[in-house]
C-alpha cells in the first residue's frame, strides 16, 4: 500500500495528516510539492516520507498522477488531502472492505469537519434540473432541496461519486482509467475519475465506519479567488466531457448558468 498526499502550504496540517498515516500503519508515504519550492520539506519536521518535486504546481489530480508514479508497485493507492487526519483503523477498513468487494472500483470513508460535523463527501451526478437549481441556489440558500439531494447518498445509501479528499483504490484500477484526468487542474476531478470507474462496471462506495477528519479549504484560502474559476471552469469541463443526447445540446445553458453561479459567488461568497 501507499499513501498520495500532494501539498500547497498546508504547514502544520501536513503533519498531522502524515502521523496519522504512520499511525494506521503506512509506511510508503509519498508527499508531492505543488507549492514554492521547499515549502513541503520545511513542514515535514524530519518525517520518514518521500517528497516528489515537480517544479512546478501541478494541479491536484496531476499531483496524485505524479505521486502514484512514483511510489512502485503496490496493490491499493491511499489519496489524501494534506489537511485530513485519519482516524485510527480507517485505513485497515477500507482495505478490508475492497478486500471483500472485487465489484467496487473506489471506497471513501466518512469525512468530518474538525467540528465534528458530516461533511457531503457523498454524492450523485447531478441531472439537468439538479445541476441548475443547485448551482444558482447553492451560493446562497445552502440548504435547498436540490443541493440536499445533490450532496446525499440515494435511499439504498448508493452513490455515484465520493471526495478526493480522501479515499482508497486499488493500483492496477487507478491504472486502468489512466489516473486523474489532467484537465482538471482543481475541483471536479474526483467526479470525473468516479465518472470514468463507473464507465468501465466498478461500483462507487463509501464505507460510514471509517472516518476521518478534514479541514476544508486550508490550501484552497492561499489563493481563494483562482479557486473559484477553477470550480466553475472544472465544472463546465464536466459536463461537456459527460452530457449526452438532449443533455448535449443543453450544455451551452449548462455555461450560462455556471457564469451567473460564478458571478454569485464572487458578489456574495461560498456558503455552505
Amino acid at each position: 500500500m501507499a499513501a498520495v498526499v500532494v501539498d500547497f502550504h498546508a504547514g502544520s496540517a501536513l503533519t498531522r495528516c502524515i502521523d496519522s498515516l504512520l499511525a494506521n500503519g503506512v509506511d510508503n508515504i509519498i508527499v508531492v510539492e505543488n507549492g514554492t519550492a521547499g515549502s513541503t520539506l520545511a513542514d515535514l519536521d524530519g518525517r520518514r516520507v518521500h517528497v516528489v518535486v515537480p517544479g512546478r504546481n501541478l494541479g491536484y489530480g496531476g499531483g496524485v498522477n505524479r505521486g502514484a508514479a512514483f511510489s512502485g508497485p503496490n496493490d491499493y493507492l491511499l489519496v489524501s488531502n494534506p489537511d485530513v487526519v485519519l482516524h485510527d483503523g480507517a485505513v485497515a477498513l477500507l482495505v478490508a472492505y475492497l478486500d471483500a468487494n472485487d465489484e467496487v472500483g473506489i471506497v471513501g470513508p466518512t469525512i468530518l469537519r474538525p467540528d465534528g460535523s458530516i461533511y457531503p463527501s457523498q454524492r450523485v451526478f447531478p441531472n439537468v434540473w439538479l445541476a441548475g437549481v443547485h448551482a444558482l441556489l447553492g451560493p446562497l440558500w445552502p440548504t435547498n432541496p436540490a443541493t440536499k439531494r445533490y450532496r446525499a447518498a440515494r435511499a439504498d445509501g448508493s452513490v455515484d461519486w465520493v471526495s478526493g479528499a480522501c479515499f482508497l483504490i486499488r493500483r492496477s484500477t487507478f491504472e486502468i482509467v489512466g489516473g486523474f484526468d489532467e484537465r482538471y487542474f482543481m475541483f471536479a476531478e474526483d467526479m470525473a475519475l468516479c465518472w470514468s470507474l463507473s464507465r468501465r462496471g466498478f461500483r462507487v462506495a463509501t464505507l460510514p465506519e471509517a472516518i476521518v477528519t478534514h479541514i476544508e479549504g486550508l490550501s484552497r484560502r492561499q489563493a481563494p479567488r483562482a479557486m473559484v474559476r477553477a470550480h466553475h471552469r472544472s465544472a463546465i469541463r464536466f459536463e461537456w466531457q459527460t452530457a449526452r443526447g438532449l443533455r448535449r445540446l443543453l450544455a451551452p445553458l449548462a455555461i450560462v448558468v455556471l457564469g451567473v453561479r460564478l458571478l454569485i459567488v464572487q458578489v456574495v461568497g461560498p456558503r455552505g
